[in-house]
């Protein structure tokens, strides 16, 4: 009697100038129509991405861009309020090796009519300023205090001990434009870096890897060496994901978790996109999380009420029970490999709030 083993062949992959390309032709052409501003923010996320990172395009590979690109300033006059997404696409396309200047007129453009003067956000305000600044056009109404007054949010480390994925994004997003995207110093204060890491341990207990990667690549743009823990989780996690292909696949699916955990391997220096990809519709699926640390642990302190410490060794004792073991053991892996994890669970556990 005998085994018989059947061998799946893995999938020869294309080279990454030929996988970027298919990914570019699937987002411009197969999963949304460009009406859709979810088809602005697709395509924006994407191509400021490879830009970012230097990434290496076949000639062609922007083909299916190019009558957005030809008819980008008809659109900024009629849906100025998209100007954030318009612009950022459009020098991104020239910056990627489109052919043009449309970048400088629409630059031009937003600053005279004072488009981000409509904005109420301070972070929306200086990705505004940034993306003009790309070709060197300066707002209509100066703002000098727009920069510090990111960076003092930056500083509240207390804000980012606490689940609140709003401020958590805007933290990193702040840094991304501080940085321009890595190549300047955002000159942050070490609170600032102490609230990166408390993001980054909630966005751990979480299993959340598209926050945990904006979170690492903000680090790394900061100057800083994020936990090898939160490095090592999140290789695995891109490596996991599926890519399908089919005409009537949903595009409610794991596309910007996909596309952020592969700028991070991008960022510190791995091959991204390792799936086989084709210039038609894909659906993007994370594996199954297996469970989460942080609702258990945020219950467990709530319904222990006055009996909460700041001390994580103790506190472990008196609610180990009430977690499960898979929880318990992501805590414990947090607790041993971030240098700051006290620090966070003294804010998290709200002691004085008790």
């Amino acid at each position: 009697m005998s085994n018989i083993v059947t061998l799946r062949p893995v999938p020869r992959l294309a080279p990454m100038p030929s996988r970027a390309m298919a990914l570019l032709d699937c987002v411009a052409r197969h999963r949304r129509r460009e009406e859709d501003v979810f088809w602005l923010k697709e395509n924006a996320e994407l191509l400021n991405i490879l830009e970012c990172t230097g990434a290496r395009l076949d000639p062609g590979a922007l083909e299916a861009h190019q009558a957005f690109y030809d008819s980008a300033a008809e659109r900024l006059a009629f849906f100025p309020q998209y100007y954030r997404f318009l612009l950022s696409i459009t020098l991104d396309l020239e910056d990627l090796g489109l052919p043009g200047d449309q970048g400088l007129r629409l630059a031009e453009a937003a600053a005279r009519s004072d488009l981000a003067g409509a904005e109420l956000s301070d972070l929306q305000r200086m990705e505004a300023c940034r993306l003009l600044a790309r070709r060197g056009v300066a707002p209509k109404l100066a703002d000098p205090g727009l920069a510090d007054r990111l960076r003092d949010f930056c500083a509240r480390a207390q804000t980012f001990a606490l689940p609140n994925k709003k401020a958590a994004y805007e933290l990193t997003h702040i840094v991304f434009y501080l940085s321009e995207y890595g190549r300047h110093d955002p000159r942050l204060a070490p609170e600032a870096v102490t609230s990166l890491h408390f993001a980054g341990n909630l966005a751990f207990l979480e299993q959340n890897s598209d926050l945990l990667s904006e979170i690492c690549i903000a680090l790394r743009y900061a100057g800083q060496t994020p936990p090898v823990l939160w490095t090592a989780w999140l290789r695995r996690e891109a490596h996991l994901f599926e890519v399908e292909t089919g005409p009537g696949l949903s595009v409610l699916d794991d596309y910007h978790d996909y596309l952020v955990s592969n700028w991070h391997l991008a960022v510190i220096g791995e091959e991204p996109f390792r799936q086989p990809l084709a210039p038609v519709r894909m659906r993007f699926g994370r594996a199954v999380q297996q469970g989460t640390a942080l609702r258990e642990l945020s219950q467990a302190l709530f319904d222990l009420g006055g009996g909460r410490t700041a001390d994580w060794s103790v506190m472990r004792g008196r609610i180990g029970a009430a977690l499960s073991p898979q929880a318990l053991d992501l805590l414990d892996t947090l607790a041993r490999e971030s240098a700051h994890f006290d620090a966070f669970f003294e804010g998290f556990a709200r002691v004085a709030r008790a």
